[in-house]
Parts: C-alpha cells; sequence; structure tokens
C-alpha cells in the first residue's frame, strides 16, 4: 500500500541547461502529487538554479568522495529516486540507497548513428518530455508551462547598466563553452549594427575580451556586460530584455522561463539532436544553416575540425536582424 507521503529524491548532476530542463518535472511532482516531499542531488557549483526553487523540499550537494554523499541520502529514507542524469555516478547512487528508481533513456547508441551517419535516429521530442517519461509512472502529466528560474533577492537595471541601455535593449549572449558554439565576432559587430535598439553583451570573463572588442568595434550602442555581472545579476537583465539572442548556452535556455522574444544560434550542435530546442516560448527564431557536416559533434568542439566553420559563417544574419527589430 503507497504511503500517504512520498519522498522522492531527483539527480542531475549537470549542467545548466539540463538543470534548467528538469525544473518543470520538479513544478510537476510537486503540483500533482498529494504531499510529495522533493529532494534534488546536484554538483556545489549549480545550486544557485535550485536554491530559490519553492518545489524543491531540500537541496543535495555532491561531497568530493560519492560515499559520503550515499551515507547523508540514505538517512532520508527515500520512497523512490528519479534518475536524470543516467551516469555512472546517478546509477552507483540509486542502487546503493536501494529503493526503487526511474531513469530517464539517454538514447546514446541513437545518438552516435545520428552524428557519425546524419541518420535520423532521434527524434526531435524535447527534453522536457523525456525528463517528463520518468515519473509517468506516479501519474504525472507536462502541464506544457515554461521552464522555472526564482530569483533571489532585488535587483535594479540603474546598478547593473549603464542610464543609455536600461530600457527597450536587446540582451546578446556571447559566451559560450565551446568555439563552434560561438558566432565570430565580426558576425556578432554586424548584426548589432542593424538592430534598432541598444545591445547589452552578456556572457562571463571567459569571453570579456571578446565583448570588449565587440563593443568598441560597434560603438555606443553596444554595452558589454561580459564578465561584469555575476549570474543572476545576468538573469535578471535578460529578465528585462526587450529581445534575447543567445547561442547554445546555459544563460539563454534559462532565458526561456521570462517568455522572451528569442532567437537562438546554433553552430555546430543542432537543438532537436539533444532535445533542446526553445521549450514554451511564444515567438523564437533559430538560426542553422543545414549542411552535410553538421552536426559534428552533439555538446562542441574547440574548433571547426574542416577549417570552414560553415555552420556559424554561412548563418543569415538579416534574418536574425529581422526577427529582433520586429
Amino acid at each position: 500500500m503507497q504511503k500517504e507521503k512520498l519522498k522522492i529524491l531527483i539527480i542531475r548532476f549537470s549542467s545548466i541547461g539540463d538543470i534548467i530542463y528538469t525544473t518543470p518535472v520538479v513544478r510537476c511532482l510537486k503540483q500533482q502529487v498529494p504531499g510529495v516531499e522533493i529532494h534534488y542531488l546536484t554538483k556545489p557549483g549549480f545550486r544557485f538554479i535550485l536554491d530559490n526553487n519553492p518545489y524543491v523540499d531540500k537541496l543535495h550537494l555532491l561531497k568530493d568522495k560519492l560515499n559520503d554523499t550515499i551515507q547523508d541520502l540514505r538517512a532520508e529514507k527515500f520512497d523512490y529516486v528519479i534518475d536524470l542524469h543516467n551516469s555512472l555516478r546517478s546509477v552507483l547512487v540509486k542502487y546503493k540507497l536501494g529503493v526503487k528508481f526511474s531513469t530517464f533513456k539517454k538514447q546514446r547508441i541513437r545518438k552516435i548513428l545520428a552524428l557519425k551517419f546524419k541518420l535520423n535516429t532521434v527524434k526531435p521530442t524535447h527534453l522536457v518530455d523525456r525528463y517528463l517519461e520518468a515519473v509517468k509512472f506516479l501519474g504525472v502529466v507536462n502541464d506544457q508551462k515554461p521552464v522555472d528560474y526564482f530569483l533571489p533577492g532585488n535587483y535594479s537595471l540603474s546598478t547593473l547598466l549603464p542610464e543609455t541601455h536600461q530600457q527597450d535593449y536587446v540582451a546578446f549572449i556571447i559566451g559560450a563553452t565551446h568555439f563552434t558554439k560561438r558566432m565570430p565576432n565580426d558576425q556578432v559587430i554586424s548584426i548589432c549594427n542593424a538592430l534598432n535598439k541598444p545591445v547589452v553583451l552578456l556572457g562571463g570573463k571567459d569571453v570579456e575580451e571578446n565583448g570588449a572588442t565587440i563593443a568598441e568595434t560597434a560603438g555606443a550602442n553596444v554595452y558589454n556586460a561580459c564578465g561584469k555581472l555575476n549570474m543572476n545579476e545576468s538573469v535578471y537583465v535578460v529578465k528585462q530584455a526587450a529581445k534575447v539572442i543567445g547561442f547554445d548556452t546555459g544563460l539563454t535556455h534559462i532565458s526561456e522561463a521570462f517568455d522572451k522574444e528569442l532567437v537562438t544560434i546554433w553552430g555546430s550542435t543542432v537543438p532537436e539532436l539533444l532535445g533542446v530546442q526553445p521549450y514554451q516560448v511564444s515567438k523564437h527564431y533559430e538560426a542553422g544553416v543545414e549542411l552535410p557536416c553538421r552536426p559534428c559533434t552533439k555538446f562542441g568542439r574547440s574548433e571547426c575540425p574542416l577549417g570552414h566553420f560553415k555552420c556559424m559563417r554561412d548563418i543569415d544574419e538579416q534574418a536574425i536582424v529581422d526577427f529582433a527589430n520586429k
């Protein structure tokens, strides 16, 4: 006989976009399973995504020694583990806890075939829907609402941006972990110069120099905030933007929580392969180029393996500008 109150552990260790796409699972569980208590296990570096989520009852952070983490989790006496990472480490956690579990299916073989032989072996099902399959046995269904991101505290554009860029601006997210996910500076400059609104460049310290080059060349219409703001400040700037343009990176996926008019720019990766196309966004445009060599990777590369970088170089810049200028 099922207990009146279930205690469930959700596991997703990384990364920003993947964790963001688990938030509908957390919300739907909390709202659709009476009295459920939800715990979430992730890496310390990603706690900011979940720290303020009201649907998470307790956040657990992965420790240096996995056995220390497992020992803490055993004390919680969970009824179910929902493994949304499906890695060796998450497998060890759920088996050592010794409770019932449900696991997200990664479709590894199909993705390898899709990459190597350019076969349509992966259905373009969004990652959110695939995550939700793991909790379907509890009667949970998709509520068709956007992803969640809950900002802590109060922020003000007056302390984050110059006065010239505090209203009706475009947030252009130029950061991304891998080179082949980033559009070259000269193309970003070209797009910025054609936009009819002030532009705020967003990204971490890894693209601070890129931002400085772009802003210096494009002129006063562009403000470089790369490396100047922390993640939550950057999220707030995105939340207040009129439009958002972004590469395949965490902050771009976070922007979907606020239903911004969104342009996503795709280089060596394609959203359909991983199921990370914009989710529940009312108006969006996906910029990408069909090429026989694309996608060459699931996650991005440090350089174009063929040297031509056509997946970014051949993107229709005018289509991006037209969408953002409407």
